[in-house]
C-alpha cells in the first residue's frame, strides 16, 4: 500500500503518462478521463487523491462505494463511477448514488437502472460493458447484443448512454492487450456509422494500472487506474 503522502506524486506521474501516450497518438490530454480505482483504500486516500487535484473515483462493489460516498460526503466535486458488475437487486442503490455505471451488460439491468433512477428522481450516465474476448468468467454483453442494447438505452428516461466498457482478458503485458482495445474501438466506430447519435458513443473505458497507456494510444476517453495511484492490493486492477 502506498502512503498516503505518496498519492499526489503517483497522481502526477500517471497524468505525465496519459498526456505521452496522448500525444504519441495525436490527441488531446485533456481528452482523457482519469478514474482513480480506490477500492479497498479508505476515505483518507480518496482525500489525499482529492486534495490533488482528483474527481473522479471508482468503486467496484455498490456496498463499498456507498460507504465511501458517505464518509466523504463533505469534500465537493467528487464524481462516483461503478466499474465492477452490478446485479440487478442492487440497481436501486446504484441510480441513487453513483454519476455513472460502467457496467450495462443487459436490457434487464439497463430497464432496473432507468426504472429507479426515474423513481428517485435522479438521472445518471451509462456505458455498456462489452465482453469481446467471450470470457464466461466475466461479466459483459456479447457484441452483437451490443447493437440492441445500446438502442434500447437511447429510449432511456433517466439514463444516458455515453459508451462502451471494456474488461480484456488478464496479461500484465500490455501489448497482449492492445488488440483487444483496438476491437472495442473498431465495434464502436461501427456503430457510430449507423443513426446511433454520437453523444451516445463517445466514450470508451478501458485500460487500467498495467496497460492505460496502450489503451490511450488507441483511442481511450477513461482509463480506470488504481494501484498507479494508490499502491497494491489483493487481485489485479
Amino acid at each position: 500500500m502506498t502512503p498516503v503522502t505518496d498519492i499526489a506524486a503517483n497522481l502526477s506521474a500517471v497524468r505525465g503518462r496519459i498526456a505521452a501516450a496522448a500525444e504519441r497518438a495525436g490527441r488531446a490530454a485533456a481528452d482523457v478521463t482519469l478514474v482513480a480505482v480506490s477500492k479497498t483504500f479508505d476515505d483518507t486516500h480518496v482525500r489525499a487523491a482529492w486534495a490533488a487535484g482528483q474527481r473522479d473515483f471508482g468503486e467496484n462493489k455498490v456496498q463499498e462505494g456507498l460507504q465511501k460516498i458517505a464518509a466523504t460526503s463533505d469534500i465537493p466535486g467528487v464524481r462516483w463511477h461503478l466499474i465492477g458488475h452490478l446485479q440487478t437487486n442492487k440497481a436501486r442503490k446504484a441510480a441513487g448514488s453513483f454519476a455513472c455505471v460502467h457496467s450495462i451488460d443487459s436490457i434487464d439491468l439497463l430497464g432496473r437502472l432507468d426504472t429507479a433512477a426515474v423513481e428517485q428522481g435522479t438521472t445518471l450516465e451509462a456505458l455498456v460493458q462489452v465482453d469481446v474476448a467471450g470470457e464466461t468468467s466475466k461479466f459483459g454483453a456479447p457484441a452483437g447484443e451490443v447493437d440492441r442494447i445500446v438502442r434500447t438505452a437511447l429510449d432511456a428516461r433517466a439514463v444516458r448512454l455515453t459508451g462502451l466498457m471494456l474488461i480484456p482478458p488478464w496479461s500484465d503485458d500490455p501489448e497482449v492487450t492492445r488488440p483487444w482495445f483496438v476491437r472495442l474501438r473498431d465495434l464502436r466506430d461501427k456503430l457510430a456509422a449507423t443513426d446511433i447519435p454520437a453523444a451516445a458513443l463517445r466514450h470508451l473505458s478501458m485500460g487500467m494500472s498495467h496497460d492505460f497507456e496502450a489503451a490511450v494510444e488507441e483511442g481511450a476517453t477513461i482509463v480506470r487506474v488504481g494501484t498507479a495511484i494508490f499502491g497494491a492490493r489483493t487481485g489485479k486492477t
